[in-house]
């Protein structure tokens, strides 16, 4: 599978942002062909009890890297990306990845 990660540093309003990525930006991203799971995760901190770097991290699941380049190149994939860039742009990291088995 291929999985296109962000992850997001602390926003400044965290309930501003949560409301948003909640009732806004998820319903986009769950338009996006192809899209096999969608997993969201909150980061609490590190192991050792400290704050961690991020607040958020979402994993967008696709079959393989046809299915990926195909969702990446849609107008739903494009909606949310400019949503993501309205409310997050400047605190969002974006990386594409394969699962290990």
């Amino acid at each position: 599978m291929v999985k296109f990660i962000a992850l997001y540093r602390q926003p400044a309003d965290t309930a501003l942002f949560d409301e948003h990525y909640t009732s806004v930006h998820t319903p986009l991203v769950e338009k996006v062909p192809g899209l096999k799971k969608l997993e969201v995760t909150r980061i609490s901190g590190t192991p050792m009890g400290k704050p961690a770097g991020y607040y958020l991290m979402a994993e967008m699941y696709f079959a393989d890297a046809d299915s990926f380049k195909t969702a990446m190149a849609s107008s739903e994939n494009r909606a949310a990306g400019k949503d993501l860039m309205s409310f997050a742009g400047d605190i969002v990291e974006m990386m594409v990845g394969e699962t290990v088995e």
